[in-house]
């Protein structure tokens, strides 16, 4: 006897399907503690080391002498996490969370001590892309994991709290990476995740459980080969866009078109894979889509933000904060207190529209007030519109994760989470790439506005050109740009002091234009992503592991039994049963 699939696939038993693991059914609250704990470092873990390397790279740039090859250590980073999710996920579907999550971990570190063995840029690339590959898993399985041991209603307040770790490393990473590149070396940044690593793989060994019930599974190694030949391009041609090529050029046109014909070819071999590595059913459900579609948008808003607030600080209001981290604590402490609040909330109420709803009426204002800033904005001021977009990216960050797990059963729960984190990822990646470039455009077209007409006449007589806002963030820059003016000064005429206050105000006006034009676009963005929502589904939070098709089930054989309420040996229990080539494995 089968149960009807719901919205999308929620039934219980389908082909091949994994076995429910109500973990929080059957563990103590002592072991639970534990679960968190381990969940928790994985998550602290690589959420540290991106914020942490970042800190460090000026300096590994100048001791490795490869700036050419900067962008790619974040870039091979970022594309072997995201091309790998939906494997990882779908493996811990498959073969347990246990085995998986430590394997990432496991990984991770390998990658980490590799790092900090590199002897030259092409090796840090490639050991980058290694811990990629690692933490491809941590972030999907660890949320997989918070759900096999929580119902729907009550995980909504821990994956609230687990998505504000991602809040706190941004905080402290810069800082840790600061100091540790001062008074150790930059190979330390990588090897400092080893006994944190450790340690959270010890956790995970004791705490974990690894009761899973396995069937005769078959890998989907052509859907996998060509998920992640559909990736990379798509995601290589973002981050190229606008930086490496331009926007038109051969080089992004082609990754995109080769990523296009994958795609198609990706979709078409999952449709007819006995078990697909992201299922194209899964869009079939109104809320797994609206969800990724705004996670993405979300996602794209956040990374503006978050890239380009610190150059507004530095580079428009001159101050001297030059640790990201600080910067960016406001905006990070509205994220941290929103996700952990709108976590409780959301268990409380089991109701989650309004909240979503609500997070990106925040991101919209708190966007839109940051493109109002000017050359003269307080403190105060930027600190309270960070305030707010924070509380927005924080409802929602933690909201998402939850709405798309109450969808679907136990044994689904990495393939759809692993899903929706790829989709934030290509958002990420996407937002970064598109809000680069206009910014380099604005720029570039507010300085010719903004520019004095003695300076641009003589520059343009010279061939000479110092546009660049990089005089505004360099010393260095600033006494080339002095010498070059005092020179120009003396052939017009005009005091070189007086030429070079011009410039830089003509330079930090230009450039407020272009971030606080960025800023709009992030809160055009929210409006998108409000409209969005509009169009989710609200469901109850189930308060069980049962998916909704279950309970009726149970409900339908309980009436035909005539048990009230307690369904007979051989009844709806037939659902999970296993197959008879199945083999029940549990393990420690």
């Amino acid at each position: 006897m089968s149960a009807a699939p719901k919205s999308g696939g929620t039934a219980a038993a389908e082909p091949n399907g994994g076995f429910a693991q109500p973990w929080g059914d059957t563990l103590s609250r002592r072991r639970i503690v534990f679960v968190l704990i381990s969940v928790i470092l994985g998550m602290l873990l690589s959420a540290l080391d991106q914020t942490v390397v970042g800190t460090a790279m000026p300096r590994i740039i100048a001791d490795l002498n490869g700036l050419q090859h900067y962008a790619w250590v974040a870039t091979g980073y970022l594309l072997a996490s995201a091309a790998s999710m939906p494997i990882w996920g779908k493996l811990s579907d498959a073969y347990g969370r246990k085995r998986f999550y430590i394997l990432g971990m496991t990984v991770f570190l390998v990658g980490s001590a590799l790092c900090g063995q590199s002897q030259n840029m092409s090796e840090l690339v490639a050991f980058r892309a290694l811990q990629g590959l690692g933490a491809g898993a941590m972030m999907p399985i660890s949320q997989a994991i918070v759900g096999d041991v929580f119902p729907p209603a009550q995980r909504a307040k821990f994956i609230g709290v687990l998505m504000s770790v991602f809040g706190v490393a941004t905080i402290i990473g810069p800082l840790l990476g600061g100091w540790i590149t001062d008074n150790f070396s930059w190979r330390w940044v990588f090897y400092v995740n080893l006994p944190v690593g450790i340690v959270a793989i010890a956790f995970c060994l004791v705490a974990l459980p690894g009761h899973v019930t396995l069937r005769k599974h078959r890998v989907d190694y052509e859907g996998s080969a060509l998920l992640v030949t559909a990736a990379v391009p798509l995601l290589l041609g973002f981050s190229w866009a606008g930086t490496t090529f331009a926007w038109m050029s051969w080089q992004v046109i082609g990754a995109w078109v080769f990523s296009a014909v994958a795609w198609v070819a990706f979709v078409l071999w999952e449709f007819r894979a006995r078990e697909p590595v992201i299922n194209p059913h899964l869009f079939t459900n109104r809320i797994f889509t609206v969800s990724s579609i705004a996670s993405t948008l979300q996602s794209a808003a956040m990374f503006g933000a978050i890239m380009f607030l610190p150059l507004f600080v530095q580079g428009v209001m001159g101050k001297t904060a030059t640790n990201s981290g600080i910067i960016l604590m406001p905006l990070m402490i509205g994220a941290i207190l929103a996700s952990i609040g709108g976590g409780q909330l959301l268990a409380r109420i089991g109701r989650y529209k309004i909240l979503v709803c609500c997070g990106f009426v925040a991101v919209t204002v708190g966007a839109f007030l940051m493109s109002r800033m000017h050359v003269d904005v307080t403190w105060a001021t930027l600190a309270r519109n960070m305030v707010i977009m924070g509380l927005g990216l924080g409802i929602a960050m933690s909201a998402f994760t939850v709405i798309v797990q109450n969808q679907y059963p136990s044994h689904r729960l990495g393939e759809v989470t692993a899903g929706l984190q790829f989709f934030r990822m290509l958002g990420s990646t996407i937002g970064m790439a598109v809000f680069g470039t206009l910014l380099n455009n604005k720029f570039n077209s507010e300085m010719t506005a903004n520019m004095p007409a003695p300076i641009a006449k003589a520059m343009a007589a010279g061939g000479k050109k110092f546009d660049s806002p990089q005089v505004l963030l360099s010393e260095q820059a600033q006494q080339s740009l002095r010498a070059g003016l005092d020179k120009l000064g003396a052939m017009i005429g005009t005091p070189g002091d007086q030429l070079f206050t011009s410039f830089m105000d003509a330079v930090r006006l230009s450039l407020e234009q272009a971030i606080t034009s960025l800023f709009l676009m992030a809160a055009i963005l929210g409006v998108i992503g409000f409209v969005v929502v509009l169009f989710l589904r609200e469901e109850p939070l189930r308060r069980t592991h049962m998916t909704f098709a279950d309970e009726e089930l149970m409900a339908s054989e309980s009436v035909a039994y005539g048990t009230g309420g307690e369904t007979p040996a051989g009844a709806a229990g037939e659902i999970e049963a296993p197959a008879p080539d199945d083999e029940a494995v549990p393990e420690t």
